[in-house]
Order: C-alpha cells, then sequence, then structure tokens
C-alpha cells in the first residue's frame, strides 16, 4: 500500500454510512469531540437525528475549553479568552472524515472537531489540530507529506479509577508484579485488557500493530501503524481514550501519567517520523552514508538545534520531567545516534528505504499535535537554514559531558519556548504566548501544594 491509498479494512463511516445505520436503529449517538490543550476528548453526546438534521454542519463550546489546566480551572493570564471577555463560544466543526464507530460503547459514534473563531470565522490558532495543520501546509507548499508514528506506553493498575481516587492515589498497585518486558505468560493474564483494546480500536479504523509488555511491572505498550502526521494524532488521541475506557470497563486503571513512582521505569511516547514525497521517503538516499539523504540530514539538525524550544510540547507537565533519568531508557541529552536507546534522536532503518528518526524525548503525557507539530516546525526551520548535521554519537550518551542536557525542568522549558524565535515565527507569537502560559499555570500550581515529600522528610526532623 503506498502512502497515497487508502486502506479499505480500516476505512471511517461515511455520513450516508451513519443515515442508513440511524434508520436500522444501530446507532443511536454521536460524540461530537474536540481536543484540548492537554489532547483529551472534550464535547458533547448528540443524540443521531439532531446531529443528522444539524449538528453534522456545526456546533458550538464554550471557548474556555483551550484555556484550562488538567482540572478544568480557569486560571487567568490568557489573551484569548476569559473572565472579562466573557468566556464566549467557539464553533465545533465536525471533520466528516474522522466520522468512525465507538465499537466498546453500544450504538455510538464519534467524530473529532475543528474549532472555527465565532466572530472572525477564522481557525482558533492555538487550538492544537489548527497548529499541526499549519506545519502541514507549509510542508505542503513544498511537496512533502510528513508520515509519523507514536508509540503509546502506559501502565495498568489493579483497581479501578474510582477505588484509586478514593483511596488519595495511595495505593497504586500495578496489574502485574514484575517487569513484563516482552513477557508473553504475563501479558496473557493481562488479555482480558488489551485484546479489546486492539480489536475495537481496528473496528474504529485505528490500524493497531500489536500491543507488548514493556520494561515494567503493569507497564504496557500499544503500537499504532504510521500515518500522515494529521492521522496519526487522531489516531493517538483516540487510542488514548479507548485505553481508559476499555481498562475501566473490566475493572481497572490505565495512567498515562509519565513518572507515577520514583522507583518504577517511566513511560515514553516516542515519536517517528519521515517525510514523503509522493510515494518516496525523501529521507532515504542509497548512495548515501546510513542512507540519510540530505534532506534528513538538515531536518535532524533542526531537530538537535531546537529540542529545548519545543520541549514543553514534549513534557508539559511538572511530572513529566520525573523521567529523564540516566539508565531508565528516557534520554537527558540532546544528541542523535545510531540505533542506540541512550541518546534523544534515534536513527532506525538505516540502509532501507524505511529509514527515519525516532525522538525519544516524550513522555505518555504529551499532547500529539502540539509534539507532532513541534518537531516538524524544527524540522522545517532544519532545511529552510540549510543545518549541517554533526556525525551520530554512540555509546552511553547518559554520561558524556559534552552533549547538551535536555531542559530538565518544567521552568527551564518554559523559559526556552518563551524565548523561541523559530516557534513564534512558524506558529506564531500569540501562540506561544498562550501555551507558555499554559506550562506556568502548572508550575504555579505546584509551587503552592505541599507534597507529601516534605511532610515525610521535615515534619519531625527539620
Amino acid at each position: 500500500m503506498t502512502v497515497n491509498e487508502k486502506d479499505e479494512t480500516m476505512a471511517n463511516m461515511t455520513l450516508d454510512d451513519l443515515h442508513a445505520k440511524a434508520a436500522t436503529g444501530a446507532i443511536d449517538t454521536v460524540l461530537v469531540c474536540m481536543v484540548d490543550m492537554q489532547g483529551r476528548l472534550m464535547g458533547k453526546r448528540f443524540h443521531v437525528s439532531n446531529f443528522l438534521e444539524s449538528a453534522w454542519k456545526e456546533t458550538h463550546c464554550c471557548n474556555y475549553l483551550l484555556a484550562t489546566d488538567l482540572e478544568m480551572a480557569t486560571p487567568d493570564g490568557y489573551k484569548s479568552t476569559s473572565w472579562a471577555a466573557g468566556y464566549g463560544d467557539y464553533v465545533m466543526k465536525p471533520d466528516l472524515a474522522t466520522l468512525r464507530p465507538m465499537p466498546w460503547l453500544d450504538g455510538t459514534v464519534m467524530v473529532l472537531c475543528d474549532l472555527i473563531d465565532h466572530h472572525t470565522h477564522e481557525p482558533v490558532p492555538h487550538s492544537p489540530r489548527q497548529m499541526l495543520k499549519k506545519q502541514l501546509a507549509r510542508l505542503a507548499e513544498m511537496g512533502l507529506t510528513p508520515m509519523m508514528a507514536t508509540e503509546l506506553e502506559f501502565f495498568l493498575f489493579e483497581k479501578s479509577y474510582d477505588e484509586i481516587r478514593k483511596n488519595g492515589y495511595r495505593t497504586l498497585t500495578p496489574i502485574s508484579g514484575y517487569n513484563e518486558d516482552y513477557n508473553i505468560l504475563q501479558t496473557t493474564r493481562e488479555e482480558h485488557v488489551m485484546r479489546p483494546i486492539r480489536n475495537h480500536l481496528v473496528a474504529a479504523g485505528i490500524p493497531v500493530e500489536n500491543t507488548k509488555g514493556e520494561a515494567e511491572a503493569g507497564q504496557e505498550e500499544l503500537n499504532i501503524r504510521y500515518a500522515d502526521a494529521l492521522a496519526c494524532a487522531d489516531n493517538h488521541t483516540i487510542a488514548k481514550h479507548a485505553v481508559k475506557e476499555i481498562a475501566n470497563m473490566q475493572g481497572h486503571a490505565a495512567s498515562f501519567l509519565p513518572k507515577w513512582h520514583h522507583t518504577r521505569v517511566g513511560s515514553a511516547a516516542h515519536v517517528h517520523q519521515s517525510l514523503f514525497k509522493g510515494d518516496t521517503n525523501v529521507f532515504h538516499d542509497p548512495d548515501a552514508k546510513l542512507s540519510m539523504s540530505g534532506t534528513m540530514k538538515s531536518y535532524v539538525a533542526g531537530l538537535i538545534k531546537y529540542a529545548p524550544d519545543m520541549t514543553v510540547f514534549l513534557a508539559p507537565y511538572v511530572n513529566s520531567y520525573k523521567r529523564f533519568l540516566p539508565g531508565t531508557f528516557a534520554p537527558t541529552k540532546i544528541a542523535w545516534s545510531v540505533d542506540n536507546r541512550t541518546a534523544g534522536y534515534r536513527l532506525v532503518g538505516e540502509g532501507t528505504k524505511g529509514v527515519r528518526i525516532e525522538c525519544r524525548i516524550p513522555g505518555s503525557d504529551i499532547n500529539p499535535y502540539l509534539a507532532c507539530a513541534a518537531q516538524l516546525a524544527a524540522g522545517i526551520a532544519g532545511m529552510e537554514e540549510g543545518l549541517s548535521l554533526e556525525e551520530p554519537v554512540s555509546g552511553d550518551v547518559y554520561n558524556m559531558t559534552s552533549i547538551p542536557e535536555i531542559p530538565n525542568t518544567l521552568r527551564a522549558a518554559t523559559e526556552s519556548l518563551r524565548g523561541s524565535a523559530m516557534l513564534r515565527s512558524a506558529m506564531g507569537d500569540d501562540v506561544i504566548d498562550h501555551y507558555t502560559r499554559a506550562a506556568e499555570v502548572e508550575q504555579e500550581a505546584f509551587d503552592a501544594v505541599v507534597t507529601d515529600w516534605e511532610l515525610q522528610r521535615g515534619f519531625e526532623r527539620a
């Protein structure tokens, strides 16, 4: 199958399909969803009759949905919306190409929406899908299509979300008792969760390749086939939502928190990427060293140069930075290597037409639209600036003092984002100011809290 061909076995529904299924009573509910800053699905449940009557064209939502924190608080400091501005509406415009069944929910389909400003009728520039679409448009002008894939790592726990929350998140017991990396015996015991995840997602048009045990007790990995960048981000978002819902239906909690315990390995969301012109991978040059074309070298050089600028989009929360520790398979340094998992970027598929670069910096908490948009913006900058790529590093990158570090706190990453001339040019000042404020809000919320660690350490001994 070429990148321009559609796999009909994975085809989404059409509006005609929905009319037919509604007429038979097979479908009665339509989830009309937008993606918020945190990468979550937000929206409404429509009765199918009303969706087919009018909502398939548009509906509305409060514009505060792109100005909240994880807990849905409404912090101040956003230019786009505020109490003073009255928190008005955005138009939710369904992208009917994303209409699909939600097989784990009876009689239900869903559709993703783009957000339109209610007054200007222009796309909302800081909405995650629009941010990615803007970078795609820049590449389209060059005749290029980015192909991307994200890996989803997460933990499954014995108890349900409700049980864990009511206990104050204190007695967290993973679903398995030991490291289950590639372990078939242990993952067989988890098939009551993982098999429905795979099968329901495939039935929803998400091209799942496989699942496996990851490098910790109770840790899972879900791999979805590469796709064009927008489809990749859509697939990631829907899959993450499905994992949580399906696990919950089986009485378990699934967590995408990158570091749920200081003694446990963290969870990542590695991003694989390459650029195509038609059906040809322009990263591939059969006559070049490692089969890396000049285009690929400049693109990767952009990723390396601008890694600090975009770290907030790869690690958006305070907890994200707890994952960056030596000897944990999470990178700490900004370097590229050949099939070396200690570096921030890993060359994969060298010597083949599938050559690509894997970014190992993102944690499992990413908003995939923002992470992919930032990667593409940095890669474009590398190509436009004609950057040269240094030779790959080899060996244990963790111990190389000459290699620059990834920003290791949200506070440091926020300042890099604030000062990024490249991202301001690529995404717009208002967009960067918006997400800089989001990072500040996260830091301010954490700084105001007295943690269990502080109490346990100093209550008696300080």
